[in-house]
């Protein structure tokens, strides 16, 4: 009960001031039967639905995605997070996850998909009133309404809570008329419901309205000629005085930014689980041609720098999917609390989420940047084949570039990770100068040479875990204290600082898995898991002793800067090991399988 009242008190952005045990967090291999079955149902549709016709999904076919969104319904895949009483499958977060996983695979229809169940669906559950939930969701949830969310504007994208879109009440203050512009709309070109933020009279934030397609004054700009993603729809939209019931405002009027807010952390989440699975589609096709390509009489799988390729993408694809699903089950685990205090179901669920918002913006990073460099080694494995048409490379890499964009661009996300710490620190939320400023003192200190017990298991994986901690305590706490509210201006450090957060997250999170499915099924089958995690932390090590170095000499000079380098060389300092004998063996058994093995 003990492990059970600690899991349930962490708190979002806790995890660098905090040693997590392996058995408080959530490992995909604890999956129920019931969840790995709806995720079987999801992937054998895409292999069946989606794959064969890809190439005719990329042409835009009219009506060709609505109808697969439908089929979709019938499987209940479109409302898996939707309470039963509203359609849906009334199934947990963690879920919702591993069916953006495999829906991650899809290409263009994850696009669509996504847009719909995530940011076109849940403003009207966690925000709607009841008449607005048993109106809508029913049908969204089966497919027979297809849903958009309209926020960005031509002049208000990263800034969106400057949009211009306006709502004027009409005399008889019945209805709003909506006037504006909307840009890069997913599903704009056959939704039915549009979730449109626009501002009433000389308001300071957002206001959200629910508008149907057949409310008028609605007329859009041809399909978007994009890079990636090509089947999916996405066009301009202009509101013309739509007008627009009162009923239809959606929670409270200047609610609308806090909504958008609140919503893209979901979106965030969900883009770096269907990161995760795209990547291991990816890998997996990789995997294969490797295993089939013969050059000089052999298989390429055999040469050292393929298996180096294989093995790197594995690796970080098992870091990806290890922190998405301990953020997830961290996410569930608190609105379940919520709910047990008394809270509402869906007020929990926003709770929940904005609880853990560091976490969410962590993961669609670090999940669409591993999915950039699968398919970009995809390519390189597939050699000449990469660069055709006729191979499946190209789509992939394509498609994957648009992740680091939306749902807030990756520089966006990486200045709100620290913004967020720092602003719940500065709240009392999150004690971060205390073990900051004890840091500081330890750079001024004698070096403990106590080393740790090395009969437990990862005992010394955990010891480097807790110094890069500490690491990014001193650079953070440090550049806090120099630069105060200013800090904000200085874009190249937050992204340092940034950096060095996702890789602690992204690290800790695999061994924590690693050490827990050793727990579960024993060594043996934990040791390909481990050797994962290991290869892991010591490029993460790396990556936070550059980052955090670049950093400092941007601030510090003189003798503190002698101080905080030597300080970063004990905080990353860490015994080598065969990363190449590693990632040899780890290559070895994805080819004995035939697949990414987890």
């Amino acid at each position: 009960m003990e492990a059970v009242a600690e899991k349930l008190a962490i708190k979002g952005g806790e995890f660098l001031i905090r040693e997590t045990n392996a058995r408080e967090i959530f490992v995909p291999e604890e999956f129920t039967e019931e969840q790995r079955m709806m995720g079987d149902a999801t992937s054998d549709f895409i292999e069946k639905e989606i794959h064969p016709i890809a190439e005719k999904i990329d042409t835009l076919e009219e009506g060709l995605l609505p109808s697969l969104m439908r089929k979709a319904g019938e499987l209940g895949l479109l409302g898996v997070n939707l309470p039963e009483e509203y359609g849906g499958l009334g199934m947990s977060f963690n879920t919702s996850m591993l069916i953006a996983d495999k829906i991650g695979a899809a290409g263009s229809f994850s696009t669509a998909f996504g847009a719909h169940t995530g940011i076109g669906t849940l403003p009207i559950l966690y925000y709607g009133s009841e008449e607005q939930k048993k109106k809508y969701l029913s049908g969204l949830a089966s497919g027979e309404i297809m849903a958009c969310y309209c926020l960005t504007e031509p002049d208000a994208g990263s800034d969106a809570n400057s949009g211009k879109t306006k709502a004027t009440l009409t005399p008889d203050g019945k209805h709003y008329l909506i006037s504006g512009q909307k840009m890069w709309i997913s599903n704009a070109g056959f939704a039915d419901l549009f979730i449109v933020f626009a501002k009433i009279e000389d308001d300071k934030n957002l206001t959200a309205f629910i508008i149907e397609k057949e409310f008028g004054g609605i007329t859009m700009n041809d399909e978007e000629r994009k890079m990636g993603i090509k089947g999916s729809s996405t066009r301009q939209i202009f509101f013309n005085d739509c007008k627009v019931p009162v009923e239809n405002m959606l929670s409270d009027r200047e609610n609308g930014f806090k909504i958008a807010v609140n919503i893209l952390n979901i979106g965030r989440i969900k883009l770096g689980g269907s990161a995760v699975g795209g990547s291991k589609t990816v890998a997996d096709l990789a995997l294969k041609y490797a295993i089939e390509r013969k050059q000089f009489g052999v298989s390429i799988a055999s040469f050292g720098a393929i298996k180096h390729k294989l093995a790197e993408m594995a690796i970080k694809v098992y870091a990806a999917e290890s922190a998405a699903y301990r953020a997830g089950q961290d996410i569930e685990d608190k609105i379940d609390s919520l709910i047990a205090e008394g809270m509402d179901d869906a007020k929990a669920k926003l709770k929940g989420l904005e609880q853990f918002a560091i976490e969410c913006a962590i993961i669609k990073i670090h999940g669409s940047e591993v999915l950039d460099y699968v398919v970009d080694e995809g390519v390189q494995v597939y050699g000449g084949m990469g660069f055709s048409e006729e191979a499946p490379m190209a789509r992939a890499y394509r498609d994957s570039r648009i992740c680091r964009i939306y749902e807030g661009t990756n520089e966006i996300n990486r200045m709100l990770i620290v913004g967020m710490i720092l602003k719940r620190a500065l709240k009392g939320e999150l004690d971060l100068m205390g073990p900051a400023m004890a840091v500081g003192q330890e750079l001024t200190s004698v070096p403990s040479f106590e080393t740790p017990d090395l009969s437990q298991p990862f005992a010394e994986e955990k010891e480097v875990i807790k110094r890069l901690k500490k690491a990014v305590l001193m650079v953070a706490g440090r550049a806090a204290q120099n630069f105060g509210p200013n800090l904000n201006d200085e874009q190249e450090i937050l992204m340092n600082i940034a950096d060095m957060v996702i890789e602690v997250y992204g690290a800790e999170s695999a061994i924590l898995r690693a050490e827990k499915v050793q727990e579960l099924k024993g060594a043996d089958a934990a040791r390909f898991h481990e050797m994962m995690s290991k290869v892991y932390l010591s490029e993460a090590v790396d990556k936070v002793n550059v980052a955090g170095k670049e950093a400092i000499a941007s601030f510090i000079k003189g003798d503190e800067l002698k101080v905080m380098m030597m300080g970063m060389k004990r905080f990353t300092k860490t015994n080598p090991v065969n990363t190449k004998e590693m990632r040899r063996e780890i290559a070895d058994f994805m080819v004995e399988k035939g697949t990414y093995p987890y």
